[in-house]
């Protein structure tokens, strides 16, 4: 994780989806995070980039994150992509 640079999260009720891309957009992680799992993760992460649709609860999680030393970047939904796997 530390060529991380940008590390974009899908928002849930109790669960939290995370993707982390280096500088070239390549793909370095994809996992499935709990809240406390959450908090946990960011804090070991290098500084970088942290990207949310923004949301009811994306607003203090963007307070959270950004506590942490993080930049924090909330994007409106209808730019956002939907899942496609």
């Amino acid at each position: 994780m530390q060529n991380a640079t940008l590390i974009g999260i899908d928002l849930g009720k109790h669960s939290f989806h995370v993707h982390c891309q280096d500088r070239q957009g390549n793909a370095l992680l994809r996992k499935k995070f709990s809240r406390s799992q959450l908090a946990t993760f960011l804090s070991t992460c290098p500084l970088c980039t942290v990207v949310m649709e923004s949301c009811a609860g994306a607003h203090y999680m963007a307070r959270t994150i950004s506590v942490l030393g993080h930049q924090v970047k909330l994007i409106a939904p209808q730019f956002v992509r939907k899942r496609t796997a």
